[in-house]
């Protein structure tokens, strides 16, 4: 795998960003679909737009993530992390996490994504810098998981350990990404 990197051949992942572009496309056409056949889905424009933004700015963060990308643990992890941001604001826009979509207590997810953005900027994209920015936003979104109990809204506990579990699962990756980096460099 590592030979496909270094003797001028491009990985798979490269070639195939057009499934990504392609399938957030595809995803954003699917409301409008079903508006065609069911009066259940009533999207606006504003939804159009705001879910239409969310996909542009996935899909342009996984772009930058694989065009610096150097292995397919860093792909693999870039692709975690993304897609639970994305997961996470979705849910959060959608209907809320603790209560309605209007509920205050919901900016607290806002900014466990914050801090992520924060950390990832800070790593200036270097997989070992990576893994420590998924372990602050995991460690940031445990925080929110611990106010939810507090606050008595212990129904979401389970839900955000799962992005807890997610954040960790990508910081694993670029542990790897940045372990295979660092036994391929030259001696």
């Amino acid at each position: 795998m590592a030979a496909n990197m270094t003797m001028g051949r491009t990985p798979l992942w490269r070639r195939m960003r057009w499934v990504v572009w392609g399938g957030a496309g595809c995803l954003l056409a699917l409301p409008w679909v079903a508006m065609q056949f069911t009066r259940e889905v009533g999207w606006s424009g504003a939804d159009f737009a705001v879910v239409g933004g969310m996909l542009g700015l996935a899909c342009a963060a996984f772009e930058l993530a694989v065009r610096v990308a150097r292995s397919h643990a860093y792909v693999l992890g870039a692709g975690v992390a993304v897609g639970t941001a994305f997961l996470l604001t979705w849910i959060n826009l959608a209907v809320g996490i603790i209560g309605s979509e209007n509920n205050p207590a919901n900016l607290m997810f806002f900014g466990v994504l914050l801090v992520g953005a924060l950390a990832v900027i800070a790593s200036r994209l270097h997989a070992r810098g990576m893994a420590l920015a998924m372990e602050a936003t995991a460690v940031a979104q445990a925080a929110v998981s611990l106010i939810t109990l507090a606050i008595g809204a212990g129904h979401v506990f389970v839900l955000t350990l799962v992005f807890v579990a997610l954040w960790l699962v990508a910081a694993q990756l670029f542990r790897k990404a940045a372990r295979d980096q660092r036994s391929r460099a030259p001696a």
